[in-house]
């Protein structure tokens, strides 16, 4: 495996250069936004983020605000207030130098039993093994574990830490990582190229397609909620922040009811309105998908002499706030039907 790593090793924006030692606080970043999301799209953020806090302690005297506002568009926002909470939990607790073990990352926010394993092999070269998706596929394969997930999981991650080696398990780790993303894929893996195809159990009974067994997944409830597009004379709109806790916690969006699955009457939505005046619903709804559930999204817009008190902005200031997916789209649509 270290061979055929050595030969087909990917140049990744968070890699050092062979034989060099890997910077933990780039290995820390790249894993955390790594969490749920391609490679393609976390590259361009990394450079981004290292560029503007090219260390652990210029990250965690940055604003939550400014972490926030450079993390829009990468999704599952909890990792942007985590990723702050650990740059600030390592330099204020272990002086700016990472745990270098299992034990001592994994009491850092936001990091995980996957995440510290990686980053304590990677960075420190410690025999820990890293479980993702990509691995417990491969895993699965090589032992042609038929159990479904995540039933299997245990089991995978044990199988997976008796593979780990003494010497070079970063490498190890990254080499079992991008054999999953390369070579061993969902659908019609690579077998021919694999440097395990002669020991895969999989492989052999020809039914590697089939691994790992994936439980059914009930379909995802749709909930509901209505926006409150409220304008005031000069044309800036009302904006709010969410709780720092929850869904997109922390970031900025246009004020709403809570979502909940029955539909919304107008006297109920209403009672949820920032302010007391005539409101009227644009046509079309706005509809976006979580990962445990889609959200179809009713806009009332009005225009009002009395502002209310909290955040005001004009539709060209909006790039300056840290607006989520979901804002962004309310904010296209709203923007669209009024400009009819």
């Amino acid at each position: 495996m270290l061979a055929w790593y050595d030969r087909h090793r990917r140049d990744l924006p968070w890699r050092t250069p062979p034989g060099e030692r890997p910077d933990p606080y780039r290995v820390w970043l790249s894993e955390i936004m790594l969490q749920q999301t391609t490679v393609v799209t976390v590259a361009p953020y990394f450079d981004r983020f290292v560029a503007r806090w090219p260390s652990v302690s210029s990250l965690a005297s940055a604003s939550l605000d400014e972490v926030l506002h450079l993390w829009q568009g990468l999704g599952y926002y909890a990792r942007a207030r985590n990723l702050h909470a650990c740059a600030r939990a390592v330099v204020e607790q272990h002086g700016a130098r990472f745990p270098d073990d299992v034990a001592g990352l994994r009491t850092l926010p936001g990091i995980g039993d996957y995440t510290a394993a990686a980053i304590a092999a990677i960075a420190f070269d410690r025999r820990a093994a890293a479980v993702d998706g990509n691995v417990e596929r491969v895993v699965s394969r090589v032992f042609a574990v038929r159990e479904p997930m995540p039933l299997a999981k245990p089991q995978l991650r044990a199988l997976a830490a008796s593979l780990v080696p003494a010497q070079r398990a970063g490498d190890f780790a990254q080499a079992l990582m991008d054999l999953g993303a390369t070579i061993c894929t969902p659908r019609k893996p690579r077998c021919v190229l694999c440097p395990w195809r002669e020991d895969c159990a999989a492989r052999a009974g020809g039914f590697a397609d089939d691994l790992p067994v994936q439980a059914v997944k009930p379909e995802r409830p749709l909930r509901r909620g209505v926006v409150f597009w409220l304008q005031r004379g000069d044309g800036a709109v009302l904006l709010r922040r969410r709780e720092e806790k929850g869904l997109l916690g922390g970031m900025i969006e246009v004020p709403s009811t809570p979502w909940r699955e029955a539909a919304w009457s107008e006297d109920e939505a209403l009672s949820s309105a920032p302010a007391k005046t005539k409101w009227t619903k644009l046509p079309g709804t706005v509809q976006h998908g979580f990962t445990h559930f889609r959200l179809d999204l009713t806009i009332l817009a009005a225009t009002t002499d009395a502002p209310p008190e909290g955040i005001w902005a004009r539709p060209e200031q909006f790039k300056d706030y840290a607006f989520p997916t979901l804002t962004k789209k309310v904010v296209k649509h709203a923007l669209s039907v009024l400009s009819d």
